[in-house]
């Protein structure tokens, strides 16, 4: 009764009529693994809006913009990954409480960040993102194939966009 409680408070509870529709059932690492995709994904596009309002500094339009790309991308993983978990009878958690205390990205700083600098802290929470994408991914993959091949769309963009956006402070090589 008291684990019941303690569900209820976190929000992961289920009802009668809940998941009535049969079908796979994931296990609960395979959803913690999912929710650990999930609370990145939101918390990329959250940072990502704080860096979109509070870069300043030269190539400023170019790195609003891209920031723009990434945060509509992270949005819709997070869509994507939450709706897979309720496919698969599991209960998304993506409350701001929640993210904050169990997501992998350091908080990014407050205030104006120059685009130099903005560049580089984007880049590590793409990579911080896709690196607990990866850390899940072959269990993922062992339990249930068609999530692992959404993990597999979701690194192949953010890798992407971190290429991109890092190029933007790099020289190039053998300069």
């Amino acid at each position: 009764m008291a684990e019941q409680k303690k569900a209820t408070a976190r929000g992961a509870r289920t009802t009668r009529r809940q998941n009535a529709e049969g079908g796979f059932t994931a296990s609960k690492q395979l959803v913690e693994h999912l929710q650990a995709v999930l609370v990145d994904l939101i918390e990329l596009a959250g940072q990502g809006k704080q860096a979109h309002w509070n870069v300043v500094g030269r190539n400023f339009r170019d790195t609003h913009r891209v920031l723009d790309e990434i945060i509509e991308a992270a949005r819709g993983f997070s869509d994507v990954i939450a709706e897979r978990m309720r496919a698969l009878h599991g209960i998304p958690d993506g409350r701001s409480s929640t993210v904050s205390s169990t997501t992998s990205l350091p908080q990014f700083p407050n205030g104006e960040v120059d685009t130099t600098e903005t560049v580089d802290l984007v880049t590590a929470r793409l990579e911080s993102a896709v690196g607990t994408i990866r850390d899940v991914h072959d269990d993922v993959d062992d339990e249930d194939p068609t999530s692992a091949d959404i993990l597999h769309q979701i690194i192949e963009s953010l890798e992407q966009f971190a290429w991109m956006v890092s190029a933007e402070n790099r020289s190039p090589a053998g300069r």
